[in-house]
């Protein structure tokens, strides 16, 4: 029985990444995703956080490109590749863990409130249309300000605020497991709460759960430089903080493109690798986009 589980899961593993694997958009993503991944993890085998001190850059100021400095410097003599390279491990961390804290509340909210359909349920739902009616970004721009400015505090701001959605689809998701008969069979033979939900909802909506997590990271990514860019930074550097100096020094002003130019390119490249990962997941995963492509 072990191997016949295990050769199912071989073959279903296979199936889909050869139906991944025939969506191009999704393959580029992919891509993308892993070389931004593996720079972030390597930045700090080449650089430091020395590449952000003011004191130790020997540039000049507002450097255009050049061979010495590829991506050109800031106000500050800093070198925007490696501004750039250094935030990355800021935004992608806060992004990941953001969009995870988010997912698991949501999870946890959306399969209560399918599962107990009675009062539990109900106020379940009250609370995530409540938070769903209030702007996130105002929210956890809130919360940021009255927590303090650190990556936890930026983490718990966005993941938050942002859970409401996944909440529903969840809810929506696990209502439908439910109506299958076998659920009345587990039902009829005993099966408890966590028995039904662990043994035949979680396995079934993990799927669309996948998917949700993929553009999850990337609208936590967006909200953070949103965040940063508005003042609520992380006390460090970030892509959302490098446009906020920008912003701040007059970038636009003294003609460094560049300064803004860079970080707003590696927001979007990131942002738009999620996006098409999680379409691709999304088309592979759920049975009625599949039939529709």
């Amino acid at each position: 029985m072990t191997s016949l589980a295990a050769t199912r899961r071989r073959l279903a593993l296979s199936r889909f990444w050869a139906d991944f694997r025939s969506r191009r958009t999704g393959v580029a993503g992919l891509v993308i995703l892993l070389v931004a991944v593996v720079l972030t993890l390597i930045a700090p085998l080449f650089i430091d956080e020395n590449v952000t001190s003011v004191v130790d850059a020997t540039g000049e100021k507002f450097a255009p490109p050049s061979l010495e400095d590829p991506f050109g410097t800031d106000e500050s003599r800093r070198s925007i590749l490696l501004m750039v390279w250094w935030g990355s491990r800021t935004s992608l961390l806060i992004g990941f863990l953001a969009a995870l804290l988010s997912v698991v509340i949501g999870l946890v909210v959306g399969v209560a409130a399918g599962h107990f359909r009675g009062w539990l349920g109900g106020v379940l739902m009250r609370i995530t249309d409540w938070f769903l009616v209030l702007p996130s970004l105002v929210t956890a721009l809130v919360l940021a300000a009255i927590l303090g400015g650190s990556t936890f505090t930026i983490i718990m701001a966005i993941g938050i605020t942002t859970w409401p959605a996944t909440a529903r689809l969840i809810r929506a998701q696990t209502l439908a497991v439910e109506a299958r008969p076998y659920i009345e069979r587990s039902k009829a033979l005993g099966a408890g709460h966590w028995h039904i939900t662990t043994r035949h909802v979680l396995p079934n909506v993990a799927p669309l759960l996948l998917a949700s997590t993929t553009l999850e990271v990337a609208s936590a990514i967006v909200t953070e430089s949103t965040l940063a860019f508005l003042g609520a930074s992380a006390n460090k550097t970030s892509w959302g903080t490098m446009l906020r100096h920008s912003y701040d020094f007059g970038a636009a002003n003294n003609g460094a493109w560049w300064y803004i130019t860079i970080p707003g390119l590696a927001i979007l490249a990131v942002v738009m690798a999620f996006t098409l990962v999680g379409r691709a997941l999304e088309a592979v995963l759920n049975p009625r986009l599949r039939r529709a492509a």
